[in-house]
């Protein structure tokens, strides 16, 4: 089965169930499927609902990596490689990886402190919002 949901107030689909999940989805999220075509809230779907329950039973609100991108690795690449932007290239922003190494070279390398700051702050943010800000935020190039 497909499904729809709607995120940053933008309709998402079609998809998974595994990609579903992929997004930080509540009981409250709403979800439409291609056969029925009707919004309605992620708890009104049984089976949807019971992966929820799984997963908010497995792990604690702060430590879901709904994306497979992990803030301890982006970080660190931040802090050793930020100046090539290796961190937006680890996220998937490939803009964002070129903006920072154009930026690098028109600095001579000062961007790099700019960077250093981001792979702290990248490190002592939760996980959740190290997605919500980094991963899954339609911005090619975030910085703070």
């Amino acid at each position: 089965m497909k499904y729809f949901i709607t995120y940053n107030d933008q309709a998402i689909g079609p998809m998974t169930e595994d990609q579903l999940f992929a997004y930080p989805v509540n009981p409250q999220t709403p979800v439409c499927t291609e056969e029925n075509k009707q919004w309605a809230p992620l708890y009104t779907h049984p089976d949807l609902m019971a992966r929820l329950n799984l997963i908010n039973q497995t792990k604690a609100p702060s430590d879901y990596n709904t994306t497979g991108k992990d803030r301890v690795v982006a970080g660190i690449l931040a802090i050793l490689l930020g100046g090539f932007g290796a961190q937006y290239f680890y996220c998937g922003k490939i803009a964002g990886g070129i903006i920072c190494l154009i930026l690098s070279l028109i600095t001579c390398g000062l961007w790099g402190f700019v960077t250093l700051i981001q792979g702290i702050i990248m490190l002592t943010m939760s996980q959740q919002d190290f997605e919500k800000k980094y991963v899954l935020n339609p911005s090619t190039f975030p910085v703070f």
